[in-house]
């Protein structure tokens, strides 16, 4: 992996404010229909479930069902695939530290933890759009090359308000407002992206503080990604579990 690479990994790890980043560390169980839809492609649905430290994504790809199960707190993942009752597993690979956090992210928290290679220093407080953010230095030194980013955490939510790598490359969150979805209280984010020798991109995200989330998002492109059918409580945990009956597959290694 280049040094390029891993400096934006570390920023890009919490970069959004979707699922990904937030639905395992503490926010509320729930379920909610998925859909995605563009300009150029047909509406698509899918389903996700929201447990403690777990979460379950169905959807369709290619006309196959397909059905993601991921244990923040067991450190493992499985794809099921139900029409032949079948599934793989994985592992979180080394050197990355998924463990569950029994608190929410917080900007203290040195965004290298469980990251090989990349060293971390906290340089300093500052506000990004407004808002107040501890500015985070990134290094990583291969071959007797560095490279150095830099990123700035939200004190409050703890999650990357803005990031800057050596090639150009930067993201900025900025909050424009509250906003009522589906009669839910939300955030309105907005997100500018900007890429070496191309003009800035934006982006729009709605963020549930209750459910730690984007409900909501507007790609560039018209491209939209939204939750809907939210209904908030426990989930069963026979969600996130294997079913008895399904066969384990197993793949080959890798190609180095």
């Amino acid at each position: 992996m280049s040094i390029q690479r891993q400096l934006q990994i570390v920023a890009v790890l919490g970069a959004t404010l979707t699922v990904a980043a937030q639905a395992q560390t503490g926010g509320m169980q729930f379920s909610a229909e998925m859909v995605t839809r563009g300009p150029d492609a047909p509406p698509t649905a899918g389903r996700m479930s929201v447990g403690d430290g777990r979460v379950r994504i169905e959807m369709s790809q290619e006309g196959r069902q397909i059905v993601r199960i991921s244990d923040h707190q067991r450190r493992m993942e499985w794809i099921l695939f139900p029409e032949q009752k079948s599934y793989v597993e994985h592992a979180a690979p080394p050197g990355v530290d998924t463990a569950a956090s029994p608190t929410p992210p917080s900007a203290e928290t040195n965004p290298c933890t469980g990251l090989q290679e990349v060293i971390c220093q906290r340089i300093g407080e500052e506000s990004v759009a407004g808002r107040p953010a501890i500015k985070w230095e990134m290094s990583v030194t291969r071959e007797g090359r560095t490279l150095t980013g830099t990123q700035w955490l939200d004190v409050e939510r703890g999650l990357p308000l803005k990031y800057q790598m050596p090639n150009g490359q930067a993201m900025e969150l900025k909050l424009l407002g509250q906003e009522t979805y589906s009669g839910r209280a939300v955030e309105k984010w907005e997100m500018t992206t900007t890429l070496p020798n191309q003009p800035p991109m934006q982006s729009f995200q709605w963020y549930d503080p209750e459910l730690k989330l984007a409900v909501r998002e507007e790609l560039p492109g018209g491209n939209v990604r939204e939750l809907v059918n939210i209904q908030p409580g426990p989930q069963p945990d026979e969600l996130f579990q294997v079913p008895s009956d399904y066969s384990r597959m197993t793949l080959p290694p890798a190609s180095q």
